[in-house]
């Protein structure tokens, strides 16, 4: 029986990731600040506490357990991280990358996956899809919190050819029951009011948490040598319509009255005060005016050599 670790295991993202291989027959090790009763109680399923800081206990897990595959989503937004990114986790996520990589080399792990986000890109005037290759261009805390893992894994585990390391860059993420991501998109930050721009003809790209499972799950099966490391876009196969966005609220979750406007005349004025905003900095969940109407999507050809992506706004779970 194969054993993954998972850190950040029992987050929101964690809960589903550990769930998903424990249902494929393998042994699931899940490390956090916290536990949670998702998993709790299940057959080949174990829970550490640590804090990303807490090294010596991050080694006595390494020590006692031989992990074929480890999927690194401690620090992760929607994860165990909320949406205002501070610098104490900035801070926390640099201590963790100081050591955790090591230790999978000094333990001769298989497989490494470490998850980021698709916030590192610069956004595109155009609207051309987003590869892995495209210009990165990290602005938000939590994209130069994601870039910093990124750039520490390859420095640290990127030239072991013995060993393989993956990058997943993974958009914003919803479930049936979590639905923040999806509601900032309709919400204006400054009065917290509901609105939508003519009839919500334009999209955004997200991630279905179980795209995600289904795309780890498969690529942990399937990647067996240094041929498949590299980094992968992750989210839906299709944008998530404004309107889509409402009629799932309305649908499953109190969203109240909907303002309908017209769209922004985006000035040179908007344009410098968006830049200034603190919160830019250090909102996961920063609804950039000036790019609303863009329909941005991620190429995700790549990872779609290893999953079909059928989960969507309307039928997830």
């Amino acid at each position: 029986m194969k054993k993954v670790l998972v850190t950040g295991g029992c987050g929101l993202i964690g809960d589903h990731v550990c769930s998903g291989f424990l249902k494929k027959g393998y042994e699931v090790v899940a490390i956090d600040r916290q536990s949670s009763d998702y998993n709790m109680g299940k057959e080949n399923f174990s829970f550490y506490e640590a804090k990303p800081t807490d090294k010596g206990k991050y080694a006595d897990v390494f020590e006692k357990h031989q992990f074929d595959t480890v999927i690194h989503l401690a620090c992760t937004a929607d994860n165990d991280l909320g949406h205002m990114i501070t610098e104490a986790e900035i801070k926390e996520n640099e201590q963790c990358n100081a050591y955790i990589y090591r230790f999978a080399i000094a333990h001769d792990v298989q497989q490494f996956i470490l998850i980021s986000t698709t916030q590192v890109y610069q956004m595109p005037k155009t609207r051309e899809p987003l590869r892995e290759d495209d210009f990165v261009k990290p602005t938000t805390n939590y994209a130069k919190l994601k870039y910093d893992s990124e750039q520490t894994m390859i420095k640290d585990i990127g030239r072991v050819k013995s060993m393989m390391v993956a990058i997943i860059r993974l958009a914003p993420v919803y479930t049936m029951d979590f639905c923040g991501n999806l509601e900032a998109k309709i919400t204006d930050p400054k009065d917290n009011t509901k609105f939508v721009y003519r009839t919500g003809e334009y999209g955004f790209h997200f991630c279905c948490v179980h795209n995600l499972v289904d795309f780890l799950l498969t690529f942990v099966q399937t990647a067996e040598d240094h041929s498949y490391s590299g980094t992968y876009n992750m989210a839906d196969k299709n944008l998530t319509m404004a309107s889509e966005i409402i009629e799932y609220m309305k649908e499953h979750h109190k969203i109240g009255i909907v303002l309908q406007r017209n769209p922004p005349n985006t000035s040179l004025k908007m344009i410098k005060n968006l830049i200034e905003n603190k919160d830019m900095k250090v909102n996961y969940r920063f609804l950039d005016f000036t790019r609303i109407l863009s329909n941005n999507m991620f190429d995700i050809a790549k990872a779609s050599k290893y999953c079909s992506f059928r989960w969507t706004v309307k039928n997830t779970k």
